[in-house]
């Protein structure tokens, strides 16, 4: 079980509240000047999902939980509530501080519960924890930046790759790429992959891209993300040349700053492992590839919070690191490798089957998301 817990601090003063009796008439009622509440939510894998919420000052308060169309309230002295919940949806938990004979309610938290899975399972809820990074570094400018801060996303920048691609993008992939799947939300660009029948698919998911509008030549990138989870899934934040539309692929070149291969295996796949690897092709015309995996501790996975996935790109090779920890690197200096030495643009995706990751199973959760927090490219 995984549990997320808020502090909310709500201080009162004396308040005009207006009571509810035959005759209205306006009470004064003096609460204490601070009240702590402190909300947690529960989620199991089973399914059972719990609010509990606990406040101090327990003689004046009680809660109340916006349960889709229909209000539950439960008052008790011991300042506690648990509710169980039976089915997806946007919730609120508000709290009553109360007098005889007036009272005042206080919006306190609205959340999104999705049943099946842990808290983070999904990738539901609102947290902002993980690991984050500046907006300055020594020695670099930041030349272009999108932190996701609107309602929509910035199609002045951004694209939409619609559709099955060829032979599922080259890779057998199983989704649809819709762009109702993409949403912007909470300073957060999300990519959604569902398991729904859209034009003889089982899945849908979005891929957006730079192409044609925002394309760069070395730097450092950092993409602050978290990551779906779950066999069969494969979310990626990756680049490929300006020129793949005359060159073709690999000749384009491909940088993937992460890709994740979702499931519970033990080698060096899986929800724990993020990827770090170059495509291009060699001086015979083949195809030729190089990376590394890193992967994360006993029960960790890249859904349990945000990471920053980076790489550092010059004339000479391009660096990985996850979290700032450098995991690999590659000699770009050998002429087979030109192809590192052009523009690139962004693809993000969210992909759902395919070669790599293999099909979902029984044990996958939908729907799953990519969160982003920001991508930066410093010069």
């Amino acid at each position: 079980m995984k549990s997320i817990k808020v502090l909310f601090l709500i201080v009162f003063g004396s308040l005009l509240i207006t009571s509810c009796g035959e005759d209205e008439k306006e009470d004064v009622v003096i609460l204490p000047s601070n009240l702590n509440v402190e909300l947690t939510i529960d989620t199991t894998y089973d399914g059972t999902v719990n609010v509990v919420a606990t406040a101090s000052y327990t003689n004046y308060y009680s809660f109340l939980v916006n349960d889709k169309d229909k209000s539950v309230s439960e008052e008790n002295s011991s300042g506690l509530l648990t509710y169980q919940f039976a089915e997806n949806g946007n919730y609120s938990i508000r709290i009553r501080a109360h007098s005889t004979e007036s009272e005042f309610i206080e919006d306190l938290k609205s959340f999104e519960i999705i049943l099946g899975g842990s808290s983070g399972g999904g990738n539901s809820d609102t947290s902002n924890a993980g690991y984050t990074t500046p907006l300055t570094y020594p020695n670099y400018t930041l030349v272009w930046n999108d932190e996701f801060d609107g309602t929509s996303l910035n199609e002045g920048d951004w694209n939409f790759e619609i559709g099955t691609g060829n032979n599922g993008w080259g890779n057998n992939e199983l989704q649809y790429y819709k762009r109702e799947n993409v949403s912007v939300e909470n300073g957060r660009l999300i990519i959604n992959a569902k398991n729904e029948f859209f034009n003889n698919n089982n899945y849908t998911s979005s891929r957006v891209t730079t192409q044609g509008k925002k394309s760069f030549k070395y730097g450092r990138i950092d993409i602050r993300a978290r990551m779906p989870e779950g066999q069969g899934l494969w979310p990626a934040l990756w680049m490929l040349g300006d020129n793949i539309n005359t060159a073709g692929w690999p000749s384009c070149g491909e940088i993937d700053i992460m890709e994740m291969v979702g499931g519970t295996t033990t080698d060096s796949r899986g929800d724990g492992v993020t990827h770090g690897t170059v495509h291009w092709s060699d001086a015979s015309g083949n195809r030729a590839n190089y990376g590394q995996g890193k992967r994360l501790g006993p029960g960790q996975k890249l859904s349990d919070q945000f990471n920053v996935y980076s790489i550092v790109w010059n004339s000479s090779g391009i660096t990985w690191y996850f979290n700032d920890q450098q995991y690999n690197s590659v000699n770009t200096t050998p002429a087979a490798l030109s192809e590192f030495n052009q523009n690139f643009f962004f693809i993000f995706n969210v992909a759902v089957g395919g070669d790599w990751p293999g099909s979902p199973d029984n044990t996958t959760q939908f729907p799953q998301k990519m969160q982003v927090d920001y991508v930066r490219v410093f010069q």
